[in-house]
């Protein structure tokens, strides 16, 4: 029986989106547990829904800045990402 890779793909206009960890360690060398650290608010768009639905331009590989708390928590793969609607993606980040 062969393996197929499941694959996340967000529907109608949706955004997948790999947040950007935020430090781990303060500037003066203090470590901060989890649990203290601030939620992400940028992040990368790794899979975008209908593209007629979409009124925005985002496509894969934009750095985006959204809400500190929006979207839905889906954890795949090892990897914790957000999934959101294409409306709640604040700004995109040229770098």
């Amino acid at each position: 029986m062969s393996k197929k890779k499941m694959k996340v793909e967000p529907l109608g206009a949706r955004v997948l989106v790999l947040p950007l960890e935020g430090e781990s360690q303060t500037p003066g060398g203090v470590l901060l547990p989890e649990t203290a650290k601030e939620k992400p608010q940028q992040g990368t768009i790794e899979a975008v829904g209908d593209a007629e639905e979409m009124v925005t331009d985002l496509k894969v590989g934009d750095r985006v800045l959204f809400p500190k708390y929006t979207g839905t928590e889906l954890k795949f793969e090892g990897k914790t990402y957000l999934l959101m609607n294409e409306d709640d993606v604040l700004a995109r980040i040229n770098i």
